[in-house]
């Protein structure tokens, strides 16, 4: 095996690696959004009946000043970003299980190049 050809590898491993860890991070935001606690505690108090109140507050007439306006926003700015790490963390799942694939479909036809 020539030196190219197993950097090429051991950079492939590596990528391997850490696509693993995203898809195992996937997999357990899969069980924690299955998970009756979470739901309730996160999902439905959190991302979803806090949000509703935070919209209404905004709403109100007595919530209009600057300090007011400003917390609310802080509050529904929290609830959007955790929202979009799960998304993302979701969506970097889907994206390692497939770069996995490709990888060791690569490994294999360097292995099998060397092999020959």
């Amino acid at each position: 095996m020539t030196q190219q050809t197993q950097e090429q590898i051991e950079a492939i491993e590596l990528n391997i690696q850490q696509a693993k860890a995203m898809v195992n991070r996937g997999k357990a935001l899969q069980r924690l959004s299955a998970d009756r606690d979470f739901k309730e505690v996160i999902i439905d108090g959190y991302l979803n009946q806090e949000a509703v109140r935070l919209v209404h507050a905004r709403s109100n007439p007595d919530l209009q000043d600057e300090a007011s306006i400003k917390l609310l926003t802080q509050g529904m700015d929290g609830i959007a970003a955790l929202l979009q790490y799960f998304r993302t963390m979701e969506h970097n799942a889907m994206l390692a299980e497939k770069a996995i694939e490709a990888d060791e479909e690569e490994r294999d036809a360097l292995l099998q190049e060397d092999a020959e």
